[in-house]
């Protein structure tokens, strides 16, 4: 099943999202500054435009999340770890990369930097309680099973 979702480019140079293969969940997210390229000190973070916008469904959320190769070759991943795009913004798709390196990093337009997966979600309502029910685990939680 697909789902339609309407994107308009901000800056005539971006990239639509890219499907790198029939079944891939995630779609390729490109760097669209208008600046030519970002440079993102070691250690800290830089906001990166796509030149995109979009309008994901209602009951519909898109997931941002850090391309692996981008990750794991180059130490670039999204600030974040993984981003929400409601649906009811309209602004720019940005990502905020964050350089784990001990070196300089550079960004170019055109170059992949995030992958966006759109996803449903429930749509709930807190009610507040005075107790909970009660389960075999309880309170138990951060490691509370153990490593093996």
């Amino acid at each position: 099943m697909k789902i339609h979702v309407p994107v308009k480019k901000i800056r005539e140079d971006a990239k639509l999202p890219y499907s790198g293969s029939e079944y891939s969940a995630g779609y390729d997210l490109y760097a669209c500054t208008g600046n030519g390229r970002s440079v993102i000190a070691p250690h800290t973070s830089c906001m990166i435009g796509t030149g995109l916008a979009c309008a994901i469904p209602e009951g519909y959320f898109g997931a941002l999340f850090a391309r692996s190769g981008l990750a794991a070759k180059e130490g670039l991943r999204p600030a974040n770890c993984v981003g929400v795009l409601d649906s009811d913004y309209r602004g720019e798709i940005m990502i905020a990369l964050h350089n784990d390196t001990d070196s300089e990093k550079c960004v170019e337009d055109g170059e992949r930097i995030a992958q966006l997966v759109v996803m449903p979600y429930l749509a709930v309502s807190f009610a507040e309680t005075d107790e909970l029910d009660e389960t075999h685990r309880g309170d138990g939680g951060f490691g509370h099973t153990g490593k093996k």
